[in-house]
């Protein structure tokens, strides 16, 4: 079974992001990954375990339009590669196994699969905060 973990929108301004979020959903910051040309910024609450992503893109000094900013659904899964041949089989056409490093250490280790609606998901498997 797939576990809802998180979802991601694009954000120009990290401090006023994490604000509202903060004050309207009552989301804090669980953990900042900063990296070269962006920095993740995970928001969650003792609610539930799901968890809003923002990305921020540096040097990014633009508005997104709406529906142009990129976003995803998130689930985790014990066996991602079991998941992504039980899905190539099915004919349901996963992009590639990516494997995410930092600091020499693996992050993540995931694929992306797109609804009949153009809509991306990602499937993470259960490693380190992707639980």
């Amino acid at each position: 079974m797939a576990k809802m973990i998180h979802s991601m929108i694009r954000v120009l301004d990290e401090a006023r992001s994490v604000e509202f979020y903060g004050k309207v959903l009552g989301l804090e910051i669980a953990d900042r990954i900063d990296f070269e040309t962006f920095t993740l910024i995970y928001l969650s609450n003792r609610e539930t375990g799901f968890e809003l992503e923002l990305t921020v893109n540096k040097g990014r000094v633009e508005p997104y339009v709406l529906g142009d900013g990129y976003g995803h659904l998130a689930v985790s899964v014990e066996e991602v590669a079991v998941e992504h041949q039980r899905l190539t089989e099915a004919g349901l056409n996963p992009g590639k196994l990516v494997e995410l490093n930092r600091d020499g250490k693996l992050l993540a280790l995931f694929f992306f699969i797109t609804d009949p609606d153009g809509y991306k998901i990602e499937v993470l498997q259960r490693h380190g905060r992707y639980l």
